[in-house]
């Protein structure tokens, strides 16, 4: 199974996703310049450059989305968690921050916080895939977790548990050694993360 930071790195290039927030031409330049920096793993330029911006913008969603982006690529989880909150709480109608929160609490194993989350970020956004997906891999989780619980309370359950286990462990493997998605980056450059199993 991979670190919990590689496996943070690897969900953060997984999926590109679109904020929504109808931000102008204006600011779609410094957004790519920005997301080309964390694109290129230099993350440290990035929030460099994001924290000069924000300055300028202190109420701009897209670029405090980035800068947790980049605070999870520089492993500083705390503070990714701080501002993706605080996004939640600002602009409790974008989906994305409650979906990047929800994979930060499942790299730290708080499985039913990261379910309230994906499930706040598909009330945001019922078409939202990304969520849905993540959702059904902590559904997943929980239920690993579940039937281990199972056995090691009555031995006797194995012989019903044990196949779903070993299928459930089957599939976690298999998520973490393939891509689940092509990283393609859409006109508006926000990264959302993807929970593995």
């Amino acid at each position: 199974m991979n670190s919990p930071r590689s496996t943070v790195h690897s969900l953060l290039r997984l999926l590109v996703v679109a904020c929504a927030i109808g931000s102008s031409w204006a600011h779609a330049d410094e957004y790519s310049s920005i997301t080309t920096l964390l694109k290129q793993k230099k993350p440290e330029q990035a929030l460099t450059a994001l924290d000069k911006r924000i300055d300028a913008n202190p109420r701009d969603p897209q670029l405090r989305f980035l800068r947790g982006v980049a605070q999870t690529d520089l492993g500083r989880t705390d503070a990714a968690i701080d501002t993706f909150t605080q996004i939640t709480q600002e602009y409790p109608e974008l989906p994305e921050p409650y979906n990047n929160l929800a994979a930060l609490y499942a790299q730290k194993n708080e499985l039913d916080k990261s379910r309230r989350l994906l499930e706040q970020a598909i009330r945001g956004n019922p078409n939202y895939a990304v969520a849905h997906e993540n959702l059904g891999d902590i559904y997943a989780r929980l239920a690993a977790e579940s039937y281990d619980k199972a056995v090691r309370f009555d031995p006797r359950t194995s012989t019903s548990v044990n196949p779903k286990l070993t299928l459930l462990r089957q599939m976690f493997s298999g998520a973490n050694s393939a891509p689940a998605a092509a990283a393609n980056a859409p006109a508006a450059p926000a990264s959302a993360e993807k929970v593995t199993p």
